[in-house]
This record gives C-alpha cells, structure tokens and sequence, in this order.
C-alpha cells in the first residue's frame, strides 16, 4: 500500500518533479521582478532591439515580424482599455465616471501591466527564436507588409483615442492628483490677524 498516492509516485517518475522544480524556479525569479518594473521595461528593449538588430542583419522573417507586430498591436489595445467597457456592458460592479459628478473610480486595465509586459517579452524571444527556423522565412516583399501595419496602427489608434475621449479616461497615471480648492480658505484665514 506504500506505492499509491504517496511518496512512491514521485519518486517513480523524476522528470516530471525535475521539471515541476525548474518551473517553481521560473516562477520565483519571474515574481522577484515584479516591483521593478524599470528594469524589466528595459531589458524588454534590450530583447527587441536584439531582435530588430537580427531581423536587420539576416535580412528576412518579416512574416515573424509583422505577426509579432500586430501580436504586440493586440496587447497594446488590451493595455489601454477599461476592464469593463462602458459601451458594452451596464453592470453593477465598478465604472468609468462619465459625468463630473460621478464619484471617481479608478482605471482599471483589460491587461494589467506585468502581465502586458510578459506576454511582450515572451512575444519577441519566440520571434527570436523562430529567425533560426527557414521554414519561417517565406518571401515576401516587406514594404507592403509594413504599410498595411502602419494603416492598421493609425486606425486602431484613432478609435482607441476616440474612446477614451468618449467616455472621459486615461489609461496611465499621471502623478499624484492635487486638491487645489482651500487654497482661498487657506489665504483668508490667515488674513484675520488672531
């Protein structure tokens, strides 16, 4: 009866625990980079730039590149839309304030902004990756491809933007909001002579 369930069953099979093990790694070395979020942006550039410098020199996988550019086009509007969205949804749970008088709620993302930058940095070391394979390297001729994606940018944007000026929200923070309105009681008060 030692063999079921217990002990026995990973003792049986290491590969799976081996493997179980190097993840649990990943993982924590992938949580200790959470809060610094600086230096995870940069080597994210790093990555790309790598990346761009590759695509340059082997000249060619500008099929990988353009999925991948519209791939990062996918998170970058997930990045910078509201969880719930106000013109689909009425729902009971937290909104965008569209009036100024409705109580402030803060932005919530579709795509929070770690895991925006993991499927980012996990997106460009696949394409790194891909550039080794020539079976990823089909012919084609790329400044077609990159206008498409520059008029599928703009578009994408421009509704993006009309959205967010629609129902009235920012999707970055842009430093601490200051309360300007006892700066005139402030002013009076001292003015008493007491």
């Amino acid at each position: 009866m030692e063999g079921i369930g217990g002990d026995g069953a990973s003792v049986a099979s290491p590969l799976p625990r081996w493997g179980h093990d190097a993840w649990r790694i990943y993982q924590y070395y992938l949580d200790k980079t959470t809060p610094h979020a600086a230096y995870r942006w940069i080597g994210t550039l790093v990555i790309a730039a790598i990346y761009c410098l590759w695509v340059y020199y082997v000249q060619g996988f500008y099929i990988v590149s353009y999925g991948l550019g519209i791939y990062l086009l996918n998170l970058l509007i997930g990045f910078l839309s509201p969880l719930v969205d106000p013109e689909l949804e009425v729902s009971d749970g937290p909104l965008l304030p569209t009036k100024g008088s409705d109580e402030f709620k803060p932005f919530i993302r579709r795509l929070p902004e770690f895991k925006f930058w993991y499927s980012m940095t996990k997106a460009f070391c696949i394409a790194f990756f891909m550039t080794f394979f020539s079976v990823f390297d089909v012919p084609v001729f790329w400044p077609i491809l990159l206008c498409y994606w520059i008029v599928l940018f703009v578009l994408t944007m421009r509704r993006q933007i009309a959205h967010m000026i629609k129902y009235k929200y920012i999707p970055f923070n842009i430093g601490k909001q200051k309360y300007t309105g006892k700066k005139a009681s402030a002013s009076s008060s001292g003015s008493r002579g007491d």
